[in-house]
């Protein structure tokens, strides 16, 4: 396949939106695992990378849908800290296209009032990277829009021991830890707790991600490799959320 049918696949008409769902029955704060870049990369005999980037596309199609429902919080698994143990060429192609996202993405995303948040530990990356991350943060930290958070060097369980260690680094005594001081020593400090989780590609795994902040979200798994979630699927995906009757430990809350 030529270089030109590689793009063509990748930017590709999105589907129209699904019927609007009603404000209230919205998640606050969704969070998505994006998996199936290599298996539709695989699909197509391209290489992965040619995958990565077309789930930025998918990626971008869903930050945009997201601010114009209203949703408040949209928390996106860039890159765990288990994806360090992949091969050498994709983590180089992954560090790389992240650099280009943030330059090319920045300006459109503080015109569209979203504010961008990076979690996850950030002292692995490159300067350059750190660089990037301060520019952006700095850039859109003002807006009121989308709160837009990026895992980046993220795991669930890094995170945790992180807030430990912060929490005895500042010396809070044991008998001041408590739920909040324990979630304010998080990442995730000051974000709604998790609504909605979806994971593409039919996978049903938590895979590290955001265990304190989705203690009691909602699971949603739909079939569709990242690089071809729509739109439309989203609105499938909100429409499942927007079906179930939540419960926390006791009766439905709805």
């Amino acid at each position: 396949m030529k270089p030109s049918q590689w793009w063509g696949l990748i930017r590709r008409k999105r589907a129209a939106p699904a019927a609007e769902l009603a404000a209230d029955a919205l998640p606050r704060h969704v969070a998505i695992i994006m998996d199936g870049n290599g298996r539709w990369a695989k699909r197509r005999m391209l290489p992965r990378e040619l995958g990565h980037r077309a789930g930025v596309e998918s990626m971008r199609a869903i930050i945009r849908e997201s601010g114009r429902l209203g949703i408040a919080a949209l928390t996106l698994y860039a890159f765990s800290t288990e994806n360090w143990s992949r091969s050498d060429e994709e983590v180089s192609a992954l560090m790389g296209l992240m650099l280009e996202c943030f330059r090319k993405e920045a300006e459109e995303l503080n015109r569209s009032n979203v504010r961008v948040r990076v979690i996850g530990d950030t002292s692995r990356l490159s300067a350059e990277h750190r660089g990037e991350i301060a520019r952006v943060s700095k850039l859109t930290g003002r807006n009121s829009g989308l709160q837009l958070n990026l895992a980046l060097n993220y795991g669930g369980r890094d995170e945790i021991v992180r807030a430990v260690r912060k929490l005895v680094d500042d010396g809070v005594s044991s008998d001041k830890v408590n739920e909040k001081t324990f979630a304010d020593a998080l990442d995730t400090a000051g974000l709604p707790d998790v609504d909605l989780v979806i994971r593409t590609s039919g996978e049903m795994r938590m895979s590290n991600f955001l265990p304190y902040l989705a203690a009691y979200a909602e699971y949603v798994a739909p079939e569709t490799l990242w690089p071809d979630y729509s739109v439309e699927e989203y609105h499938k995906s909100l429409a499942v959320y927007a079906g179930r009757s939540r419960r926390f430990g006791g009766r439905p809350a709805k």
